[in-house]
């Protein structure tokens, strides 16, 4: 764990997403920080919602249930974003309790969210996860498939896709995965980016991001970076 606190955390990842922004001449209003808080318990997430943050993010549907309802009791108002995979048994959960999931990436997960979003008449923005790289390790569509995968989410489960989401992979510079996602959204007429983490958010928002998901920048180190 690095020396520094989250409330100090926050504030330094705040003021780099505005010089970002005016470097990439952009409103930073047009960005929005996703503070990652997966791993982190209620005493290392409280001191950063104290400082006005209002949207988070968690990896697993699990985990969000055993630590979140008395945070939002607590704090009305608040935002909750899935980041990480969804299996398709937990998107009854998962619609339930987010405001947005970040990684739908095949026809089953958005088969099951339709039913859901259905059943309960809720609403989550949705990123498709967009496999930048091709890596077989990872889940998302291939970007030769994101067309085709988008338009069968709209017009085969009548699924409302707000953005895409992209996680370059780590031993290559992420410039030409964000500059990659950034032209499937535009034809496909999406405006919301999810990309960016802790390491290279900056550049994110100079390809368009609208989301930029950051842990390790506010939190500090966990066992799996963000």
């Amino acid at each position: 764990m690095r020396g520094i606190s989250p409330t100090a955390g926050i504030e330094l990842v705040r003021q780099q997403i505005v010089r970002a922004c005016r470097d990439a001449g952009r409103d930073p209003a047009t960005v929005t920080l996703v503070a990652i808080s997966k791993t982190f318990d209620a005493a290392a997430i409280e001191p950063v919602i104290e400082t006005g943050q209002r949207i988070f993010g968690e990896n697993r549907v699990q985990e969000a249930k055993a630590k979140w309802p008395s945070l939002l009791a607590r704090h009305p108002g608040l935002q909750l974003h899935l980041v990480g995979s969804l299996q398709s048994n937990k998107a009854r959960d998962a619609v339930a309790m987010f405001d947005a999931i970040h990684s739908l990436d095949r026809d089953s997960l958005a088969q099951a969210l339709a039913k859901e979003a259905n059943r309960q008449a809720r609403r989550p923005l949705l990123f498709v996860e967009i496999n930048t790289g091709a890596e077989p390790q990872k889940s998302g569509i291939l970007p030769q498939e994101a067309d085709s995968f988008i338009a069968a989410c709209r017009d085969r489960y009548g699924l409302a896709i707000s953005g895409l989401m992209c996680i370059p992979p780590v031993n290559e510079a992420p410039a030409p995965h964000f500059a990659l996602t950034a032209r499937i959204a535009n034809r496909n007429g999406l405006r919301l980016l999810s990309m960016g983490m802790s390491a290279d958010f900056e550049t994110a928002i100079a390809f368009g991001a609208t989301h930029v998901r950051i842990g390790t920048a506010i939190f500090g180190s966990r066992s799996v970076s963000t």
